[in-house]
Formats: C-alpha cells, structure tokens, sequence
C-alpha cells in the first residue's frame, strides 16, 4: 500500500510520522504542501478522505487565522479557499492511504490507521 503524507519539515509532529514511515519501511510520497500548494479540488479530496469538514482542518491557533479569520462567517466554500491560500491553516500531518485518510497527531492515530 502507497500512502502519501502530506508534510512540513518544520514540524515537530510531520517528522515524528514522516520518521515511523520510514522506520516502518512503509512506502511512501511526501507532498510539502508549503512548497507544492494544493489546489481546492486537492484539498476537497482530503476532506473527502478523512471524513472532515473544512472547519476541521483548521489550525485556530495560527496567527493568520487569528487575525485574518476569526469571527467570520464563511462557507465552505470559502475555508477551502482559505485552506488553498494559507496552507499553515492545514492541521498536520496527514496521511492518506489513497481511501481513507487521518491526522497523524497524536503519532497514536498514524499507528493505529496502519493496524
């Protein structure tokens, strides 16, 4: 099974589930969505996988979302959107298996989702 994680290298939790892949041996692409911006059809296609809303998926604590977000009415719509233009907005790391998909935070859910 191909799984694909969806990485940034600057965090601490990413590493952690990027490093289990590997001692793991489990194959794998890294997508570093900071770099390679994922499109609102990419990230409707992850919701899609983990059974999310965009809301969901949403770092609040993330000074873009503090002072450019919060309190606004938006649609979905329009969190994806947000998601597209802010990728620090994007809870991580995520792991997808192509099928289904989790949130690797606690490393806990990653072991779990490979069971």
């Amino acid at each position: 099974m191909k799984l694909t994680i969806y990485h940034n290298p600057r965090c601490r939790k990413s590493r952690e589930a990027l490093h289990y892949l590997e001692e793991h041996n489990h194959s794998f692409e890294v997508i570093e969505y900071l770099k390679e911006a994922l499109s609102t059809e990419d990230i409707k296609t992850i919701l899609s996988l983990l059974d999310y809303s965009p809301e969901e998926l949403i770092r609040k604590n993330e000074a873009i979302w503090k002072s450019d977000f919060k309190g606004e009415k938006m649609s979905e719509e329009q969190l994806i959107q947000a998601l597209s233009n802010f990728p620090k907005l994007i809870e991580r790391p995520i792991i997808s298996n192509g099928e289904s998909a989790v949130i690797a935070r606690p490393l806990e859910n990653l072991v779990n989702y490979l069971k």
